[in-house]
């Protein structure tokens, strides 16, 4: 089954029950299908079969709908946002050279001030488009499981965003096997912390429409004020949490969970970054009884590749693993000649498996370099090179190491930037911290938020880690600068600290 035959099959299970909503205003699966149907009749009718259709909208409901509505068109979604810099969607719209954009209200503005020849339309009004059955049959049958069902785009090191295309075939594998191992149904009901141009998001709208479950799409704003947005968690009892370890970190690092816990919640997910430990205690003492999940994944195999569910006797001394891959997803260390690294060895994590991407979209230079064949056991696998290091503990469980970038050369030593910031996250008084390392100076620049002052700190670098180690710079923040997807702005810090 695709994803349209999922989203249909719970239509017509879960007609009334609310689909996605933002807690004031939703949609039913009833109303997610016909908007769906009906737009997607519109978009069949106005662009060829197999083509990329741009998603410019608000995180809402209704641009989870215009995402279906793209699929039933026998097409496949390619979703921007306003928070994106203005050059970054030139570059998007240069590459996948769309005939249309579907806008709301707040973006149609924006939209057609873009220099391109598409055509811009409102979501409010292509719904109103009769469904023609015979001609979204028509349109839908054209699709193969081979055939891209969306490309998200991911920063580029050149600064060239990098168009990721997943089939059908591998989005509905992933909502299938996530599903079955957090055990999602119709009774869950989702906290969406992630925008929805971005892979995170996948975890909460394939669940929702593969299962009944509801998803709540939280309001931006909130994730400045942790204790309102704990609030709101408890005001639409959220079951469940999907988020990037960031978003986490924000809330337990400033005593949140002291004054307000999430009383609802039975499943934690997380993912996106290492979860310091110290922070990761601080959500397992306010849910004793939820459910753990460290998942890891790529946006280049369609999200979300490994899991690792935490024991109740998890001994929270070292990093937690990403643990074991899906059923039917492959795990490789590679050493720097390509080939898998010794047994015990650190080395580049390669994925294979059905949900590896179809490539980066019109650029095959750049999927000919990450794309690679691999040889394993005799017979030839397509793997994605992650950039990430890893390695197996004696369980067989992965261990994330670190980014390959984040690995350096520094005093004659090669050091994980990753380790210096495990390390320091343990110092009590230090909140949140990032490192990064210039290659021009050679020096490591440690940025920190917490209640230590920088002479304080340095004491205590000099006890935790080793002489080599310890950062060249020390600088105190207010506030960590984040990304749109709720990460550590690394690019940020690295701009500051040159």
């Amino acid at each position: 089954m695709n994803v349209i035959d999922h989203l249909k099959r719970t239509a017509e299970k879960f007609p009334e029950k609310q689909a996605f909503t933002d807690g004031k205003s939703g949609l039913t699966f009833r109303e997610l299908f016909n908007a769906a149907e009906n737009g997607g009749t519109f978009i069949a009718g106005n662009v060829p079969g197999k083509s990329p259709v741009v998603v410019f909208m608000k995180k809402s409901p209704e641009e989870a709908a215009a995402f279906f509505a793209v699929l039933c068109s026998g097409n496949h979604y390619v979703p921007i946002d306003e928070e994106m810099p203005k050059r970054r969607i030139e570059l998007i719209l240069e590459n996948v050279r769309t005939r249309l954009i579907v806008c709301d209200e707040s973006t149609i503005g924006l939209a057609e001030a873009f220099e391109d020849e598409s055509r811009k339309v409102l979501w409010s009004d292509i719904i109103k488009t009769p469904t023609d059955p015979a001609l979204l049959s028509k349109a839908y049958a054209s699709v193969e499981g081979s055939d891209p069902a969306y490309v998200l785009f991911t920063s580029g090191s050149t600064g060239v965003p990098k168009g990721v295309a997943c089939s059908h075939d591998s989005v509905a594998n992933y909502g299938e096997r996530l599903t079955e191992t957090l055990g999602i149904t119709d009774k869950t009901r989702f906290g969406e912390q992630a925008p929805l141009y971005f892979d995170a998001s996948l975890k909460e709208i394939l669940s929702t429409v593969m299962t009944g479950a509801t998803t709540v799409l939280i309001p931006r704003e909130l994730f400045k004020t942790p204790v309102l947005l704990m609030e709101f968690l408890n005001e639409q009892k959220i079951n469940t949490l999907c988020w990037v370890v960031s978003a986490l970190t924000f809330v337990s690092a400033f005593g949140t969970l002291d004054i307000v816990k999430p009383e609802y919640v039975e499943t934690l997910t997380f993912v996106g970054e290492i979860f310091p430990i110290k922070q990761f205690l601080l959500w397992k003492k306010a849910l004793p009884k939820a459910r753990m999940f460290n998942l890891y994944g790529p946006t280049e195999c369609t999200g979300v590749s490994t899991y690792y569910e935490i024991p109740d006797n998890f001994e929270a001394t070292d990093t937690i693993p990403v643990g074991k891959p899906f059923k039917g997803t492959k795990l490789f260390l590679l050493d720097e000649t390509g080939n898998e690294a010794a047994k015990g060895e650190t080395g580049e994590i390669g994925i294979g498996g059905p949900g590896v991407a179809l490539g980066y979209y019109n650029d095959p230079e750049r999927t000919k370099e990450a794309f690679v064949q691999h040889i394993d056991k005799g017979r030839v696998e397509r793997i994605y090179k992650t950039g990430d290091l890893g390695r197996f503990d004696e369980n067989g469980d992965l261990i994330f190491v670190s980014r390959k970038d984040y690995q350096i050369k520094h005093m004659g030593h090669r050091i994980e930037l990753g380790e210096i910031e495990a390390d320091v996250s343990l110092i009590e008084g230090v909140k949140l911290c990032a490192c990064t390392h210039s290659k021009e100076s050679g020096k490591i620049t440690l940025f920190y938020v917490g209640d230590i002052e920088k002479a304080e700190l340095t004491k205590a670098l000099k006890n935790a880690l080793q002489r080599y180690m310890i950062p060249n710079r020390l600088v105190k923040l207010e506030a960590m600068p984040f990304t749109a997807t709720g990460k550590i702005d690394r690019k940020k810090l690295n701009e500051e600290a040159d």
